[in-house]
């Protein structure tokens, strides 16, 4: 039976730590950018060089 307190407390002691670190990131700033993830893949990649082929091929 004592093992069974044990492992609540060990539970709630857990959960404790959970709910710590998500407000940590909640307060961070971690979740404000909800909006661009959603529509990143409709825009151009800019910074992506095109590729370039060689004229200077020799046909043999």
């Amino acid at each position: 039976m004592s093992v069974i307190v044990v492992l609540i407390g060990f539970s709630i002691i857990v959960a404790a730590g959970f709910l710590v670190a998500f407000l940590w990131a909640v307060r961070s700033g971690q979740y404000d950018d909800d909006v661009s993830p959603s529509v990143r893949i409709l825009f151009d990649n800019e910074d992506e060089k095109p590729k370039q082929t060689n004229t200077n091929q020799t046909k043999v």
